[in-house]
């Protein structure tokens, strides 16, 4: 089984552009720019879809066009539409509970409750967790009580410069990734040192 779809969560519009919720979105966008696929504009499927060629695999490209906590509402459409297995579904979202620059890609099951895009997924998937993640620390304001004005704001420059290499870095491996080869993966990923 290869992953299909490749969905990035955050807020839609140009206000939250480049802030710490979306950088599943912009994970997206990079992948896009890189193999030269055009997002373009899906009411179906709510939200902005291309498909990527690698080899004989044929994946899926997918922004909601919705706020954050109804982004599962595209996915399942998708989903649905397209026939998906849920263990052929890539979920790249920001994790407050991994510092800026570390990235993890992990099966489902146990989802953070407090990341309101992941639970509205697994709320539109029938309460079923069973996709990958592709998880991209932003790091922790250290208070609960600042965590939304934390995730709605821009990250700092050093912030921003250890989080685009790392997903540049995770970019170069979405052969792997796709072909679900995530020892490999998650072997280089994860030893990857986002301070040196």
């Amino acid at each position: 089984m290869t992953i299909k779809l490749i969905a990035g969560l955050g807020n839609f519009g140009t206000k939250y552009f480049n802030t710490r919720h979306n950088f599943g979105s912009q994970y997206v966008k990079i992948l896009a720019k890189r193999y030269k696929v055009i997002l373009k504009k899906n009411d179906i499927l709510c939200g902005y879809t291309g498909q990527l060629k690698l080899k004989n695999n044929i994946v899926y490209l997918l922004i909601p066009d919705s706020y954050m906590n109804n982004n599962g509402l595209s996915i399942s459409k998708c989903v649905n539409y397209y026939q998906l297995y849920l263990k052929e579904i890539l979920i790249v979202h920001d994790d407050l509970d991994l510092p800026p620059g570390a990235i993890r890609v992990k099966l489902g099951k146990k989802i953070n409750d407090s990341h309101h895009g992941l639970r509205n997924v697994v709320i539109r998937l029938n309460n079923k967790s069973d996709f990958y993640r592709l998880r991209i620390g932003i790091g922790h304001p250290g208070d609960k009580s600042k965590v939304i004005d934390f995730v709605l704001n821009k990250p700092s420059i050093y912030e921003q410069d250890r989080i685009n290499n790392v997903i540049n870095k995770s970019i170069l491996h979405t052969e792997d990734i796709v072909t679900e080869k995530f020892i490999k993966v998650m072997n280089t990923l994860h030893s990857y040192n986002p301070h040196s």
